[in-house]
Order: structure tokens, then C-alpha cells, then sequence
């Protein structure tokens, strides 16, 4: 049975917490660096129906995704809300895309790319603790019994 969780979400519920995560200071022109404040409204979008800003000082249009791995996507907030809750939870990447009405490769790629990001932003610097302690259930992983 499909459920059509995207439905119940509100809009905007999701567009706050995609500011709150993605946009901790708020949206910015990515030019010159203006906050939204000192932008127009442009448009809106027809699919994600996101507002598009278009910055006084250069001119320059932005949405609530640019900057994120979301730019240039026509997803609509709920679906990137639900989308990085189900790869939080472990989801596979077929009952997401079936969870969001989305095509399984375009799942799998924006996937790939949240996960990219992720990794890129993990610190380099060693852990402070001189041992560490691994889970014993991976010890024997890989063999066959």
C-alpha cells in the first residue's frame, strides 16, 4: 500500500525548516551577498511553486535552494524535507522515491549527492581520544557460514 505522505505536510512548515537547516542566516543574494531583504520578489516557480528573488543591488534571481544540493531541482519543499528525513532514517532509495511520487534515479542521484556533501563536510582534524571502540557486529562481517 502507497501513502501518500507528501500530501500531509504543510508548505510552510517544510520552507521553515529548510531555512532553519539549509539557511541558518537567512537567504542571501549568491553574487553579491545581500540579504533577502534587500530583494524583490520575482516569480513564482510552476512546479516546486517556490518564490524567486531577484536581488536590487546586481540583479541576480535565487530561490530557496541555491547554494544547497537542491539548486536547480523542482522539488517541492516537502519532498526535500521527507527526502533527507528518509536518508537520516536509512530508507532505501525505492520506498523514497515511491514515498515521493519521484523517478527511483533522481532519488538515487540527489542520494548521492546528499552524501557527497556530507562527507565533504566532516572535519579532517584526529579524534581526541587515543583508543576507540568499534561495534563487534561487524567483526565477522563478510564471511559466509
Amino acid at each position: 500500500m502507497e501513502f501518500p505522505i507528501t500530501e500531509l505536510l504543510d508548505y510552510e512548515n517544510s520552507v521553515e525548516w529548510i531555512l532553519k537547516h539549509f539557511h541558518p542566516k537567512g537567504t542571501q543574494c549568491p553574487n553579491c551577498k545581500t540579504s533577502n531583504e534587500g530583494a524583490r520578489e520575482f516569480r513564482h516557480t510552476q512546479t516546486s511553486g517556490l518564490m524567486v528573488y531577484r536581488c536590487r543591488d546586481c540583479g541576480a534571481a535565487y530561490n530557496l535552494y541555491t547554494g544547497t544540493v537542491f539548486q536547480g531541482t523542482h522539488w517541492t519543499p516537502m519532498q526535500v524535507v521527507l527526502l533527507m528525513r528518509g536518508i537520516c532514517k536509512g530508507e532505501t532509495t525505492r520506498e523514497l522515491a515511491a514515498e515521493l511520487k519521484l523517478n527511483y534515479k533522481t532519488v538515487l542521484t540527489m542520494r548521492h549527492r546528499v552524501q557527497a556533501n556530507a562527507e565533504m563536510e566532516q572535519p579532517n582534524t584526529p579524534l581526541p581520544d587515543s583508543h576507540s571502540e568499534t561495534d563487534e557486529m561487524f567483526q565477522n562481517a563478510g564471511e559466509k557460514r
